[in-house]
């Protein structure tokens, strides 16, 4: 019985020493990665790993590590690239194709004319109309 006891606190030992290599594991799980990234599958409320996949087959710059079983494995340079993919994408608003051109170039500026964002096009669009407006007032009214 006491051999019985000595075994499982071994192994309960060898199991939080494997927790806590995993934590600073090298490479994260597509799980993970999701769970860094913030991604959350708003219908499910879990996290959405199958927005890394998709992101995964639109950049070749993100190269996943394929080890046992065929799951798939990130280093730290694929997280930062995830992370400023998401940035480009949610954030700034920018479409597939920017955010691989921004990729694609180095050392690019993001705000260069055919990267601005989706957002930053519908503001300069309204204000261009409002200055429209105004102008077509003030001919108006000056005959």
């Amino acid at each position: 019985m006491l051999f019985f006891l000595n075994l499982l606190k071994n192994l309960k030992n060898i199991s939080i020493k494997m927790d806590k290599s995993k934590k600073n594991s090298k490479y994260k799980t597509i799980g993970e990665v999701a769970k860094i990234l913030n991604l959350i599958n708003k219908k499910k409320g879990s996290y959405s790993t199958h927005t890394i996949r998709f992101w995964e087959k639109e950049f070749k710059q993100i190269k996943p590590k394929i080890f046992f079983g065929n799951r798939r494995y990130y280093d730290e340079n694929s997280i930062n690239i995830l992370k400023k993919i998401k940035y480009l994408l949610k954030i700034r608003g920018m479409t597939l194709i920017g955010v691989k051109k921004v990729l694609n170039t180095k050392d690019s500026d993001v705000d260069e004319l055919y990267n601005t964002s989706i957002k930053q096009r519908n503001i300069i669009k309204s204000k261009v109309k409002k200055i429209k407006s105004l102008l077509e007032i003030i001919k108006d009214k000056n005959g």
